[in-house]
């Protein structure tokens, strides 16, 4: 009999047991899911040959303005590229790196956006174009800044923990975040589940007239949520009235969630992009109510891709903080004696110690982020993206990312054929369909 490795009772199963046994409850990590699924690159694009042509990348324009929001907003948000980084609160990152990211958004012509625990005033100040975050907890929530924003999220449920809200270890839980949020020092913060004022999609409706009213009906009002049951949840927020709407993945990024959240909760990215476009195609408000794909957007092509599939623009997370050095071994880190895994391998964004100073409270790590650097760095890698998603359409003779479709793209495998609903490459054949 010839012993192999089980493929049931692996190395890590084995230790999440263990782990489970010693701590008595479930485990906590920062990071992303680790879960094996279907993404963007499962699929790839047709590039021209005799059927169309391609255009010239240093002659012919492409368009990548990208307008969110213009269902009922007086001045939905226009941004230059369809790409803007997704709300992360100040207490899951540092000070600095949410000042490093306004400004870096502002550099590259697109927005930023608050988070749990309310809006930074640095934050205000760098960012060109501001969302504000409204979610359960209320934490720092203050209408003085909400008229100040440029357009406002209601976050319903987030990727990385549908169904729970936000958690934010007791380690970052110090000082004026604490302040910000009205908690003691040092507790765990595990945020509401639900939105206090309201709970269906009814009251959803009031509480986006409400806001509305507050605003004088100038800025968009987004509902962000996490991507469980794509089509049923779209059909309720686009009727309650949202201008436009985030789906956000398994494959979205946090500071702090339950293991079993992160890989057992919730679908990818590719599907639900088009259960949510079918969705508002479905009720007649495809087009007319913007849909945002955020979870695991990596690259130009990442983005392209999601275009394609029917978003109108993505929100980027973890990508953004890895452009400011996230697992990145600098001149000041040691990531195998202050973390205990090396620079590429690092999850332990709830435990306040990251080496690279993005997600932390302690002011001598923090100082090993500087807010210019990190701040070109991020619009270099945001502007890095729009022309990947410029050269891509312009190989299929397009002049507009916007412009991109479903026909544009093959599956390489069959379960994204199925997901995506693009024909498997080789075949004319959409699987699942």
């Amino acid at each position: 009999m010839v012993m192999g490795q089980s493929q049931i009772w692996s190395p890590w199963i084995m230790d999440d047991i263990h782990s489970k046994a010693e701590l008595g409850r479930y485990r906590v990590r920062g990071f992303s899911s680790f879960q094996k699924v279907t993404h963007f690159d499962d699929l790839v694009f047709l590039s021209t040959g005799l059927t169309r042509f391609p255009l010239e990348g240093y002659k012919e324009r492409c368009n990548t303005q990208t307008i969110i929001g213009h269902r009922y907003a007086q001045n939905p948000l226009v941004l230059d590229t369809p790409v803007y980084v997704t709300g992360m609160s100040y207490g899951a990152l540092s000070r600095t790196a949410k000042t490093a990211l306004a400004r870096g958004t502002a550099m590259s012509g697109t927005a930023t956006c608050t988070g749990d625990g309310g809006m930074l005033p640095q934050e205000r100040e760098e960012a060109a174009k501001l969302i504000y975050q409204i979610l359960p907890s209320r934490y720092g929530l203050s209408p003085h800044d909400m008229v100040r924003a440029d357009a406002l999220e209601i976050v319903v449920g987030q990727g990385a923990k549908p169904g729970t809200g936000g958690l934010l270890m007791g380690v970052k839980v110090l000082d004026d975040v604490a302040a910000m949020r009205d908690l003691p020092t040092g507790i765990d913060q595990r945020s509401p589940t639900r939105h206090p004022d309201w709970l269906g999609p009814d009251d959803l409706t009031v509480k986006i007239e409400q806001l509305r009213e507050a605003t004088d009906w100038r800025v968009p009002i987004h509902v962000k949520l996490g991507a469980c049951r794509v089509s049923d949840d779209v059909k309720l927020a686009a009727k309650a009235g949202a201008d436009a709407i985030v789906i956000d993945s398994m494959l979205a990024g946090t500071g702090a969630s339950a293991e079993i959240l992160l890989d057992h909760s919730g679908i990818p990215t590719v599907p639900a992009i088009v259960q949510a476009r079918e969705a508002l195609r479905e009720i007649g408000l495809y087009g007319k109510v913007s849909l945002i794909a955020s979870g695991a957007i990596r690259s130009g092509a990442d983005a392209a891709k999601a275009l394609a599939l029917g978003a109108d623009a993505v929100a980027i997370g973890l990508a953004a903080l890895i452009a400011l050095n996230c697992n990145k071994e600098i001149e000041e880190s040691d990531f195998e004696n202050e973390i205990g895994v090396p620079a590429g391998m690092c999850h332990h964004c709830h435990t306040g110690k990251c080496p690279v100073g993005i997600t932390t409270q302690d002011p001598e790590l923090e100082k090993r982020l500087g807010v210019q650097e990190g701040a070109e760095r991020v619009a270099n890698f945001i502007n890095s993206m729009t022309m990947e998603m410029a050269l891509l359409a312009r190989s299929l003779g397009k002049s507009d990312v916007h412009s991109l479709e479903p026909e544009d793209m093959a599956a390489l495998t069959i379960e994204a054929s199925a997901m995506a609903r693009v024909p498997l490459a080789g075949t004319d054949r959409v699987f699942g369909w």
